[in-house]
């Protein structure tokens, strides 16, 4: 009798790590980030720009009976949706910490000291051109980095520059998150009601004893979430630091070992064999349903040996990624260009702080500060990154798209003209950062190919 071989690649396919996973996943996120900016500019400059805008003043109220919760569409993505974004954000920084390129203090040097210059130089610039009024609320403004916009960049080059060097960025601009989650708790918070946030600071606490106390079902952590959601968003603190504190409940340990999981494994390989074998050789097993329980074991056995942080992350990542980055930037990006006097703006103290602030001030802020940690012997370069691919990476800092239109809406909510100030500027240094940063880099590694 002749063995049958199954290839397994067509069948399961090809296994990838888990950075090459995130990588291709954020590659593509900011590809669509980009052609959802793009074409949202196009709509808010076009006749039908003042439908646009009306469309997500809309109301939608959810409740249920007497309770209900009303917000504009606007707030909803701007509160609800992106509580999910700080979700996803929250569980990286997590893994990046326990396991990640953050996790060794001397890997983490050079991407932390090249994020906190990041953001030091940038909010200095912005400073100096708005140093008293209302614009001072916005120097926070230009101290994100877009994770997606600027790693997307990035990767256009990938088949010429050292991989280390996507790493890098990545690692940077995820510390770069952390820095802007905590600006966003200290500083831009509104009149805070000490009673509900004594609530919310109950929930947390029902949520750590889930920690601890072993609960790995993810409906606890989700009611829980929701609430704290609540909380937060009736007591003045903004809502969307629930993700954040949702991320740091979600068990990272798994129910088994790698060890236990192998074993098990064996247990039920053995058992598989046994029910799917029949005397006459054929491959119709003799009795379905032992084989179909021993599959369904082995589903169990194989969702034990992931954490549910490493399965949240999982389930979220194409949500985040494809649905609610696009959503905000839909929601956010829409400026008339048309209608907008741009050589007014452009020279406006609000426009012209963010715009040096994110590209000069991430340049010089990233590029020193890892100077620096690298001369004083607190960092090393990444093995096969030199000094000029790490200043391309520095320009490609500049691009702050997501995150500074979040700072901004939260900066000037009582000041719409300030906002549109700030937008055109985060438009226009995200552009000039990504065609400076990708010019850089590809004139880099062509100087390196022709070398070699």
């Amino acid at each position: 009798m002749t063995e049958r071989h199954y290839p397994l690649e067509p069948l399961f396919g090809k296994i990838i790590g888990p950075f090459e996973r995130f990588l291709r996943q954020t590659t593509a996120g900011g590809l669509v980030l980009m052609g959802m900016t793009l074409l949202t500019l196009i709509v808010a400059s076009s006749p039908w720009g003042d439908a646009y805008r009306h469309l997500w003043e809309t109301p939608v109220r959810i409740g249920i009976g007497l309770q209900n919760l009303e917000m504009s569409l606007h707030a909803w993505v701007n509160e609800g949706l992106m509580a999910l974004f700080f979700l996803f954000v929250g569980l990286e920084l997590k893994r990046e910490i326990m396991v990640g390129e953050l996790s060794s203090l001397r890997n983490a040097a050079l991407p932390i000291a090249g994020a906190i210059g990041g953001m030091l130089a940038p909010a200095v610039i912005y400073f100096l051109f708005n140093s008293s009024g209302p614009a001072k609320a916005g120097w926070g403004i230009p101290m994100a980095t877009d994770i997606a916009f600027a790693v997307g960049i990035l990767v256009l080059l990938a088949w010429r520059i050292p991989r280390n060097l996507i790493i890098f960025l990545t690692a940077l601009a995820i510390a770069d998150d952390l820095g802007a989650v905590l600006i966003i708790a200290l500083f831009y918070t509104q009149t805070i009601d000490m009673a509900l946030l004594g609530v919310a600071v109950c929930l947390l606490g029902i949520l750590i004893i889930c920690n601890r106390g072993g609960i790995r079902h993810a409906l606890p952590y989700a009611i829980m979430g929701i609430l704290l959601w609540l909380a937060l968003l009736k007591s003045g603190v903004h809502a969307t630091l629930s993700g954040i504190l949702l991320a740091l409940m979600i068990p990272a340990r798994p129910i088994y070992t790698p060890k236990q999981f192998d074993k098990r494994l064996d247990e039920m390989r053995v058992a598989f064999r046994s029910s799917a074998a029949n005397p006459d050789g054929s491959d119709v097993p003799m009795d379905i349903n032992r084989m179909y329980a021993t599959a369904e074991l082995l589903e169990k056995a194989s969702s034990a040996v992931q954490s549910p942080q490493q399965r949240m992350e999982h389930h979220l990542s194409p949500w985040v990624t494809f649905g609610v980055i696009p959503l905000f930037a839909m929601a956010n990006a829409g400026l008339d260009l048309l209608a907008m006097p741009f050589r007014e703006v452009i020279i406006q103290p609000v426009t012209l702080g963010v715009i040096l602030g994110l590209v000069l001030g991430k340049f010089f802020g990233i590029s020193g500060f890892a100077w620096l940690a690298v001369r004083l012997g607190f960092a090393k370069l990444p093995g096969g990154v030199q000094w000029r691919y790490i200043l391309g990476a520095a320009w490609l800092g500049g691009i702050g798209f997501t995150m500074s239109l979040f700072i901004g809406q939260l900066a000037f909510t009582e000041k719409p003209d300030l906002f549109e100030e700030a937008r055109l500027g985060i438009i226009m240094a995200s552009l000039i950062s990504s065609i400076i940063g990708l010019t850089w880099l590809y004139l880099s590694s062509r100087k390196s190919t022709v070398k070699g």
